[in-house]
């Protein structure tokens, strides 16, 4: 038996208790044992409008460039992806080799058109929200997931960023 062992057989179990609460206590409110603040609702549309900016004042290829590296726009779970009018994949960070691939008619697991969503959201409102299912990578389980979409000024260009939640 290992001294640890020992030591925690040993130990009065009020003083495991307390000790076990401090821990819980300690991870319930540090940033590590908390949602990231990648997961607020704001900074997520603010890195959207943010993006939709950049490309209509540098231009599509120089606004991916900064979107395909680690940074403002890129950050753990979030990234920004853009598409244009017709679906077809113009920035997609986690999967590059994706880009210039048709996702319109992509679906949910619950079969709602998610990408002919992004769309019509841009179109008709310019900007807004999308709710949906997805797989969360982190947890490899289908989650619900909210999108901010953002049409770049002046292009049939859509910019936009999710969080799982």
């Amino acid at each position: 038996m290992s001294a640890f062992v020992r030591a925690f057989v040993r130990t009065p179990p009020l003083r495991v208790l307390r000790v076990l609460l401090i821990t819980l206590l300690v991870a319930a409110v540090h940033p590590a044992g908390t949602r990231a603040q990648t997961d607020d609702p704001e900074r997520v549309r603010a890195i959207a409008l943010k993006a939709a900016d950049l490309i209509a004042a540098r231009g599509l290829e120089a606004a991916a460039a900064v979107f395909n590296r680690d940074g403002e726009f890129r950050h753990e779970a979030l990234y920004v992806t853009v598409i244009d009018f017709a679906g077809v994949w113009k920035v997609y960070p986690p999967r590059p080799a994706g880009v210039g691939m048709s996702v319109i008619n992509v679906k949910d697991p619950d079969g709602r058109d998610i990408v002919r969503d992004i769309l019509s959201v841009a179109r008709d409102a310019g900007e807004g929200w999308v709710e949906y299912r997805w797989l969360n990578p982190a947890s490899n389980r289908i989650e619900p997931k909210t999108t901010f979409v953002k049409r770049v000024p002046g292009q049939d260009l859509v910019a936009y960023v999710g969080l799982y939640h």
